[in-house]
């Protein structure tokens, strides 16, 4: 059993908090047989909702694989990142740092690389707050976001890299956000 950590590292500008934006978010990886050292020749992708029957075991993993040269099942899970108790991602904040985004249990198996497919979400790196229109109980004026989601709510970007990178404009605190210059390793933990 290999218990490993995907980290990430990105450059961040003007937003903050990068996310996969589902719960049920696809990760996709490159992937090598720990037997026999064959590399799967198709990236692949699963997600923490997947479960699949180990062959000979009661237990489910969230990812099973059957290495085509050496016959050998192998399997992974997606296990909680300490210090947390949770399996959800860790949300990415520090600008060119790495940082953890899953843990994995690996059994048989490596990833060996992390792909950035797939829809994510990040927030911008400021709220800004305006006066909100009409008058609240007592005759005061209220606060409300700009971003029109309603009281209370941050605003979220949808991001989706194109070439390992993505660019927008925050019209509401009104600088150009991105983010780029996407890494990952997959370190023992």
């Amino acid at each position: 059993m290999v218990k490993l950590k995907v980290m990430i590292s990105m450059e961040l500008e003007g937003v903050t908090e990068v996310v996969p934006a589902e719960e049920d978010f696809q990760y996709f990886f490159t992937v090598m047989c720990s037997n026999c050292r064959e590399t799967h020749p198709n990236i692949i992708s699963f997600n923490v909702k997947d479960e699949v029957e180990i062959t000979g075991s009661r237990g489910h993993a969230n990812f099973v694989w059957r290495c085509h040269n050496c016959k050998k099942e192998n399997t992974a899970s997606i296990i909680p990142t300490p210090p947390s108790k949770s399996i959800s991602p860790t949300p990415y904040t520090t600008s060119g740092q790495w940082d953890t985004l899953i843990s994995l249990d690996c059994r048989g198996l490596e990833f060996t690389k992390f792909h950035f497919v797939g829809k994510w979400k990040c927030r911008p790196d400021v709220q800004v707050e305006e006066e909100g229109e009409g008058e609240g109980e007592g005759g005061g004026r209220g606060k409300g976001n700009r971003n029109g989601k309603g009281k209370g709510k941050k605003q979220e970007f949808e991001v989706e890299f194109e070439d390992g990178r993505w660019d927008d404009y925050d019209d509401i605190n009104g600088i150009p956000v991105g983010i780029n210059d996407n890494k990952s390793e997959i370190r023992r933990a």
